[in-house]
Protein backbone atom coordinates (compact mmCIF):
# COMPACT_ATOMS: atom_id res chain seq x y z
CA UNK A 1 0.00 0.00 0.00
CA UNK A 2 1.16 3.52 -0.74
CA UNK A 3 2.82 5.57 1.95
CA UNK A 4 1.11 8.68 0.56
CA UNK A 5 -1.51 8.93 3.33
CA UNK A 6 -3.22 12.33 3.24
CA UNK A 7 -5.39 12.13 6.36
CA UNK A 8 -7.06 9.97 8.99
CA UNK A 9 -10.85 9.99 8.95
CA UNK A 10 -12.44 8.93 12.25
CA UNK A 11 -16.10 8.24 11.48
CA UNK A 12 -16.99 7.00 14.96
CA UNK A 13 -18.50 10.34 16.10
CA UNK A 14 -20.31 10.97 12.78
CA UNK A 15 -24.06 10.20 12.70
CA UNK A 16 -24.70 6.96 10.75
CA UNK A 17 -26.57 8.56 7.81
CA UNK A 18 -23.59 10.86 7.16
CA UNK A 19 -20.77 8.29 7.47
CA UNK A 20 -20.69 6.86 3.95
CA UNK A 21 -21.21 10.21 2.18
CA UNK A 22 -18.34 11.67 4.25
CA UNK A 23 -16.10 8.70 3.40
CA UNK A 24 -16.84 8.94 -0.33
CA UNK A 25 -16.28 12.70 -0.27
CA UNK A 26 -12.87 12.12 1.31
CA UNK A 27 -12.06 9.42 -1.24
CA UNK A 28 -13.18 11.57 -4.17
CA UNK A 29 -10.83 14.32 -3.00
CA UNK A 30 -7.79 12.05 -3.32
CA UNK A 31 -5.38 12.23 -6.23
CA UNK A 32 -4.23 9.00 -7.86
CA UNK A 33 -1.72 7.30 -5.57
CA UNK A 34 -3.02 8.96 -2.40
CA UNK A 35 -4.83 7.22 0.42
CA UNK A 36 -6.45 7.88 3.77
CA UNK A 37 -6.89 5.90 6.98
CA UNK A 38 -10.47 5.14 8.01
CA UNK A 39 -11.17 4.60 11.72
CA UNK A 40 -14.42 2.84 12.62
CA UNK A 41 -15.97 1.03 15.59
CA UNK A 42 -17.04 -1.99 13.52
CA UNK A 43 -15.87 -3.89 10.47
CA UNK A 44 -16.65 -1.65 7.47
CA UNK A 45 -17.20 -4.61 5.14
CA UNK A 46 -20.52 -3.17 3.78
CA UNK A 47 -18.56 -0.04 2.82
CA UNK A 48 -16.11 -2.24 0.90
CA UNK A 49 -18.98 -3.67 -1.13
CA UNK A 50 -20.34 -0.18 -1.75
CA UNK A 51 -16.90 0.87 -3.04
CA UNK A 52 -16.88 -2.18 -5.33
CA UNK A 53 -20.26 -1.13 -6.72
CA UNK A 54 -19.75 2.64 -6.97
CA UNK A 55 -15.98 2.96 -7.63
CA UNK A 56 -15.02 -0.34 -9.29
CA UNK A 57 -11.32 -0.61 -10.05
CA UNK A 58 -10.57 2.81 -8.57
CA UNK A 59 -9.68 1.93 -4.98
CA UNK A 60 -7.39 -0.15 -2.83
CA UNK A 61 -8.42 -1.51 0.57
CA UNK A 62 -6.08 -2.76 3.28
CA UNK A 63 -7.01 -3.63 6.85
CA UNK A 64 -4.42 -2.24 9.27
CA UNK A 65 -6.30 -3.18 12.45
CA UNK A 66 -9.33 -5.46 12.77
CA UNK A 67 -11.02 -4.79 16.09
CA UNK A 68 -12.40 -5.70 18.42
CA UNK A 69 -12.82 -2.03 19.40
CA UNK A 70 -11.27 -0.16 16.47
CA UNK A 71 -10.97 -1.02 12.79
CA UNK A 72 -8.36 0.86 10.74
CA UNK A 73 -8.49 0.56 6.96
CA UNK A 74 -6.20 2.26 4.47
CA UNK A 75 -8.25 3.22 1.41
CA UNK A 76 -6.35 4.41 -1.63
CA UNK A 77 -7.14 5.82 -5.06
CA UNK A 78 -5.56 4.09 -8.04
CA UNK A 79 -4.78 5.75 -11.35
CA UNK A 80 -7.75 5.61 -13.69
CA UNK A 81 -7.41 3.45 -16.78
Amino acid sequence: MSDNVTTTLDVRPIPPPKKHPTIFQTFDGLAAGQSFILLNDHDPKPLYYQFQNERPGLFTWEYLEQGPEVWRVQIGRVASA
